[in-house]
């Protein structure tokens, strides 16, 4: 089940241009591009006529053409041209989604484009910052994954699998041990674990070149329906990190906006932004290749956990404590779906 009313990452900006991009979103066929001026449009990726898709014609100027009869059609929706006739046939036209280019990202609205409201979209400064540099997952494009989006946002909030999964990079067995404080509202759920005086994680090392033990955080919030930030880093003991003092260490935001294409597949946006080495150009580099290993790594473990779910969808599974923030997240999101199914959509979007 998709939450219809609500934002999503369509493309990274740097995706679309004068060609036309298509992309699955939530079972709909969507083709992206850019107008003369750079404005962004999604248009349903279907023509009206013989339901060719669109993506298979070309732009011209501010619209797009189908590849099979030249139906063309503006950033609207709207047939203007049918080759051959002056009129053009009563309903001739496609569905325009509303769009937003933010944050390195365009954002789609795939339901009522009445209750489309901008203020939904998270307010992740950090991804363009001056005081903050930012790298845009895997050089500007998503990473396909074959598992339900819901498992992705899981992965993020219970971050205990680092203990495991990425024990060469930013995991440490301390982590799995530090239960989480969870805290949820209407449409966001907070996840915060605080691990004090460990060994910091590889990555934390090689970043700091901590002389001793370390104070870590790591606190994610989803926002509904998901969009998750990782705010996670490390100080040196004794720095008051639980009290914001965190600049004098390694101190990493994560943003994570994984898409729905289907109910089995994901088109995962994320960037990563760093308080620390901010003008160096290797950091830049050390920074993307260490963390395209950590995403790859996830991505393994998702995909084998989702062909798992296809074969027995409905086998037995148990609950445990640091299951606490993905089923506040899950249950939260049921909540605003099924405000939506019943017809109170602006609650819903709200």
């Amino acid at each position: 089940m998709f939450l219809k009313n609500s934002w999503y990452v369509a493309a990274f900006d740097t995706e679309i241009g004068h060609e036309p991009l298509a992309r699955t979103l939530l079972n709909e066929p969507v083709v992206l591009f850019r107008t003369e001026d750079g404005t962004p449009v999604a248009l349903e990726d279907r023509c009206c006529h013989r339901a060719l898709p669109l993506s298979m014609g070309k732009v011209i100027g501010n619209d797009i053409q189908c590849g099979y009869h030249g139906l063309t059609f503006d950033a609207s929706g709207t047939c203007v041209s049918v080759p051959g006739q002056n009129n053009i046939p009563p309903g001739a036209a496609v569905r325009a989604y509303p769009v937003v280019e933010r944050l390195n990202w365009i954002w789609i609205w795939m339901g009522d484009p009445a209750l489309a409201d901008e203020s939904l979209i998270p307010d992740w400064w950090w991804a363009d910052h001056p005081d903050w540099a930012c790298i845009k997952g895997r050089d500007g494009e998503p990473l396909y994954v074959k598992c339900n989006y819901e498992l992705i946002t899981d992965n993020l909030m219970d971050v205990s699998h680092l203990s495991y999964v990425h024990t060469s990079s930013i995991g440490t067995g301390a982590v799995a041990e530090c239960p989480p404080k969870t805290e949820r509202s209407e449409r966001r759920v907070t996840a915060s674990r605080w691990v004090p005086d460990k060994p910091a994680a590889p990555f934390y090392q090689k970043a700091a070149n901590f002389k001793g033990n370390v104070d870590r955080w790591l606190i994610t919030v989803t926002d509904l329906p998901c969009f998750t930030m990782n705010d996670a880093g490390s100080v040196d003991l004794g720095t008051d990190a639980s009290e914001g003092h965190r600049d004098a260490g390694v101190e990493m935001r994560v943003l994570n906006a994984p898409t729905p294409e289907t109910e089995t597949t994901t088109h995962y946006f994320y960037q990563h932004a760093r308080g620390f080495e901010v003008t160096n150009p290797e950091w830049d580099e050390i920074y993307r290749t260490q963390f395209t290993e950590v995403f790859l790594e996830d991505k393994v473990i998702l995909e084998a956990q989702q062909a798992s779910l296809n074969r027995d969808p409905d086998g037995f599974q148990i609950d445990i404590n640091d299951d606490a923030p993905c089923i506040a997240v899950r249950r939260a999101l049921r909540d605003l779906i099924e405000a939506e199914q019943t017809g109170n959509q602006a609650a819903a979007a709200e």
